[in-house]
């Protein structure tokens, strides 16, 4: 059995006190696998994007516990914490959250750079994620030059640079029209084939079906849990519909 890089026990998230206590998470248990590709779905407001927050350690449970790489996330201290998410966990927002200041090159560098490694080394390792992305002739241009898939495209780079054990994926698809959701479809597909452990929180069952597990998630609990493989799992072909 592949080796759990991520695990959660008994996860809640609340937001809120007495008549208006909100139960964001509820008693979420998850084990994911290295080189595993979890997909999470359901409604709007159902909880997914919080429990994303919680397993990247950008919010902190009101219960429960998780684990990354063996460290317990919900105990580590603000320094540690932030360590953890820079050397451990890459993050992909729907809403890109590129730097408007810089090219596409120094928004995959500046991750390594907070992590401590050299000018040098950086540059290196993001002229090597946007040639792997499809946007080495990109390298120098801003963000404002670039198309919604594209950018996505940087943000996925960007999320990569450090090497994370995880990269959790909050609607990485949710601002993007069919073609670019196709350019990003490609991309994620492309890195599980390459062992990337994903977390990928969507409501595009499009993105879901390229999964090797979907999870069903409703008013903050899991409902239900699907093993996607062989025929059950979309295919690029299958999916291409998106272009047209």
């Amino acid at each position: 059995m592949s080796e759990c890089v991520l695990r959660t026990r008994d996860l809640r998230k609340e937001f809120g006190k007495g008549d208006a206590l909100v139960r964001a998470v509820v008693e979420v248990s998850l084990e994911v696998a290295a080189a595993e590709t979890v997909a999470i779905m359901g409604p709007s407001g159902c909880g997914k994007s919080t429990l994303l927050h919680l397993l990247g350690g950008l919010e902190r449970p009101s219960g429960g516990s998780i684990e990354v790489a063996g460290s317990a996330v919900d105990r580590l201290g603000e320094r540690a914490l932030a360590k953890l998410r820079r050397t451990a966990i890459g993050f992909v927002f729907q809403a890109f959250h590129l730097i408007d200041e810089l090219t596409a090159r120094e928004n995959v560098e500046l991750p390594a750079l907070l992590a401590g490694r050299s000018p040098r080394v950086a540059r290196r390792r993001a002229t090597e994620l946007l040639e792997r992305v499809g946007l080495a002739d990109r390298a120098s241009f801003r963000p404002a030059a670039l198309s919604g898939g594209q950018r996505q495209r940087v943000a996925v780079a960007r999320a990569l640079s450090n090497e994370p054990l995880v990269v959790l994926a909050d609607e990485p698809t949710g601002n993007l029209d069919s073609a670019a959701t196709l350019e990003v479809l490609r991309l994620f597909d492309s890195l599980r084939a390459t062992g990337q452990t994903l977390v990928i929180v969507t409501h595009d069952s499009r993105i879901a079906a390229t999964a090797d597990r979907l999870i069903s998630m409703r008013d903050g609990a899991f409902v239900d849990e699907t093993r996607l493989t062989g025929g059950t799992r979309g295919s690029l072909g299958a999916l291409a519909g998106l272009e047209g």
